[in-house]
């Protein structure tokens, strides 16, 4: 096999706790991720070229080195001991960039897969999670996505019982967040709440959806500047009036999203949220 085509899905953060900072700099987390259905698409092909490319839909997005799909790539071949070797790797974008649903970690985690398959390398998910380790915190989870509890950096895992099917509707509204910055501020932040984290889990081992959406929470709401954070609110109220079970934003944001047991009620709060800026997508949790 010489080419193959690959989903990567998005994540969703259900819960998000950040714990403390760590003596290394990084901050332990605590935090319940969920795969949708919104993907990009990835066709990764060898070539001998002996170059690694990386072409997308999107301009401003780095075709070298800097993309997560071209380090995955680089820090698959250094874990099989085998210098870089020719492969074309076209992303056709649909995950909103810089918007806390680990769309460049997803495409990441496609490559090891696609690579782990086409080199016939027969690596575990657990072991393809930890080359992932090395591009990024998000990428050992979405190795396998689905739901799982994520701890240490993110690279923690393990596995919940699945959310029940449900409508997710995402809005990420017009402008972006620093993470760097966000990680920066959370430390001094006075936080409202923290996620019942626990209580997510036990919702979901009695497939109560309901009680998850009603526990959902995020500490990085707090530490948003004012304008951001008032605009992640109301996206989140516009979903709540829609009928959505709960609300939350993802990662580090912008991004808020709402779960529906009613597809008529998330269409509807689709072409609400259509109406007032940002890009807005209806889609369903796997």
């Amino acid at each position: 096999m010489a080419a193959m085509r690959v989903e990567a899905n998005a994540k969703l953060n259900l819960t998000l706790d950040v714990l403390g900072r760590r003596p290394d700099g990084y901050h332990d987390m605590r935090m319940i991720m969920q795969s949708v259905e919104l993907a990009d698409l990835l066709d990764i092909t060898r070539s001998g070229s002996g170059e690694l490319r990386v072409s997308t839909n999107l301009h401003f997005l780095p075709n070298n080195a800097k993309n997560l799909a071209a380090q995955a790539a680089l820090r698959w071949w250094e874990a099989q001991g085998n210098a870089s070797q020719g492969l074309d790797i076209t992303i056709d974008k649909h995950i909103p960039v810089c918007a806390g649903m680990a769309g460049g970690s997803s495409d990441a985690a496609a490559v090891l897969r696609a690579l782990n398959e086409l080199e016939g390398a027969g690596l575990s998910p657990a072991q393809l999670a930890r080359i992932g380790e090395r591009v990024g915190s998000d990428v050992p989870y979405c190795v396998t996505g689905g739901t799982a509890l994520a701890e240490g950096r993110g690279e923690v895992l393990t596995p919940l019982p699945p959310l029940p099917p449900c409508w997710v509707v995402l809005c990420k509204p017009e402008f972006s967040i620093s993470t760097p910055a966000l990680f920066a501020k959370i430390d001094s932040v006075k936080l409202r709440c923290r996620p019942d984290t626990q209580g997510v889990i036990a919702a979901l081992e009695e497939q109560d959806l309901v009680g998850v959406a009603r526990r959902m929470y995020n500490v990085f709401e707090d530490a948003l500047p004012e304008r951001q954070r008032s605009r992640v609110n109301d996206i989140k109220n516009v979903l709540i009036q829609c009928g959505a079970l709960g609300a939350s934003m993802s990662g580090t944001g912008p991004t808020a999203f709402g779960l529906f047991d009613s597809e008529a009620l998330a269409r509807e709060a689709q072409e609400r949220l259509t109406g007032v800026g940002g890009e807005v997508f209806l889609t369903r949790t796997v």
